[in-house]
C-alpha cells in the first residue's frame, strides 16, 4: 500500500481528479493503476500474474500455461480466454519489456 499512499502516486491522483474523467469520462481504476505503475514504479516490483483468471467483460484471461489452469483450480473456461496477443492487448509490449 505504500505505492498508492506515496506523494507521486497522490499527486498523479488528485491531478487526473481535478480533469474531472472519473465522473465525465468513467476513467477506470484498472488503467489508472496500471499507468501509475508504469510512470512511478521500479520495473523489478511489476508482476503480471498470468497464474490468475480474470474476467471483466467481454475481456477474459484465463491461466494457459502447463498445468496452470489445474494448480490454480481455475473456474474460467481457457477456450474463452480474450486472446493475450490480439490487437486489443498489450502482451507484446510486456513480453519485449519485461522478459
Amino acid at each position: 500500500m505504500d505505492f498508492w499512499r506515496s506523494e507521486a502516486y497522490t499527486k498523479f491522483f488528485e491531478h487526473l481528479d481535478k480533469k474531472g474523467g472519473f465522473y465525465y469520462e468513467r476513467w477506470g481504476d484498472a488503467p489508472v493503476h496500471s499507468i501509475a505503475a508504469a510512470l512511478f514504479q521500479n520495473k523489478e516490483k511489476i508482476h503480471f500474474f498470468d497464474e490468475i483468471g480474470y474476467e471483466h467483460n467481454p475481456y477474459t484471461h484465463c491461466p494457459k500455461g502447463e498445468g496452470a489452469w489445474a494448480r490454480g483450480k481455475c473456474g474460467c473456461d481457457p477456450k474463452r480466454s480474450f486472446a493475450d496477443y490480439d490487437g486489443y492487448s498489450c502482451m507484446r509490449q510486456w513480453d519485449r519489456i519485461w522478459q
